[in-house]
């Protein structure tokens, strides 16, 4: 990956000097960073992230992030080109994909990647623990806590629920945050230590993997930590978009534990309470429902 100051500094060092970008085109999609497809004189095509400099740290998440995913060399996900600030705004360029269709076979080839990621070594994505990341990392709403553990439990209720009911905490009366409180403090009543600590996407709805033009699919904008594989697996099932030949696929390399299901709303009630604070009440009622199964 280059680090540099200049977009166009930045494409000379991949490419050389004679090399410049011929246009952009903007691509859809995401809501927090702009997004463009950079067309170069070459001919080849890159593709571009945009947000504020005080956004950078996204880009520096997300770099990382796809860092870890290619090195277990098992899912695919774009090569980081470089990151970098011009004037008034940071970047991130990456390898380009260009889209194609989904179906049985990718989702099949998506679900053996994902598990084989789940089983590839850890050991170079955290340090001093067993379960986080090298870095926190920024993303849109704020920073995710990446502190290193040696308990996967404590880790996701000290460094992903407690942060997120905190800021939530308006939604709540006196009565309800000590239920929280005493969940958090009694979540290993609930959820169980990983035999094998895995690399988790982070962020695994169905907007974050696409398909390429040749069948295969990649997985796209990671919020890559260290934890337990059924967290990555249960978002999959909140939001929908995965179909029944993946998670045939991913269980024919790992079997999911007995009180998958009922840990499954769980690691899911990270991600509702995380939206309870970017959307509003809409997202209130499923976050009391699953307080009220485990109170």
């Amino acid at each position: 990956m280059v680090l540099a100051k200049g977009l166009e500094k930045a494409i000379e060092n991949i490419y050389g000097k004679n090399i410049r970008i011929e246009s952009r085109k903007p691509v859809f999609g995401g809501d927090i960073n702009r997004a463009y497809a950079l067309n170069l004189s070459d001919g080849s095509t890159i593709f571009m992230k945009a947000n504020t400099l005080q956004k950078r740290g996204i880009f520096e998440g997300e770099a990382e992030s796809l860092d870890f995913i290619r090195q277990t060399i098992t899912v695919r996900s774009p090569e980081v080109l470089a990151l970098g600030t011009d004037n008034d705004f940071s970047f991130l360029l990456l390898e380009y994909i260009r889209s194609g269709h989904a179906d049985m076979k990718s989702s099949e080839e998506l679900g053996i990647g994902l598990a084989q990621m789940h089983l590839a070594d850890t050991a170079g994505c955290v340090k001093g623990g067993r379960f986080g990341a090298l870095h926190d990392h920024l993303l849109g709403s704020g920073i995710q806590d990446n502190t290193p553990m040696d308990s996967w439990v404590r880790f996701f209720a000290e460094c992903r629920l407690r942060p997120h009911f905190e800021k939530a905490a308006q939604y709540f009366d006196n009565g309800t945050r000590g239920q929280i409180d005493k969940f958090l403090d009694n979540l290993s009543n609930y959820l169980t230590e990983p035999d094998h600590p895995s690399l988790l996407h982070g962020d695994l709805w169905a907007g974050n993997y696409m398909v390429d033009e040749n069948g295969h699919p990649w997985l796209i904008d990671p919020a890559a930590y260290v934890g337990h594989a059924e967290a990555d697996l249960a978002l999959t099932e909140l939001f929908g978009g995965f179909d029944r030949f993946f998670y045939e696929a991913y269980q024919s390399t790992i079997k999911l534990d007995p009180g998958y299901r009922d840990r499954r709303d769980i690691y899911n009630l990270y991600h509702l309470v995380k939206h309870l604070n970017l959307f509003g009440t809409g997202y209130l009622p499923p976050v009391r429902s699953i307080l009220r199964k485990y109170s």
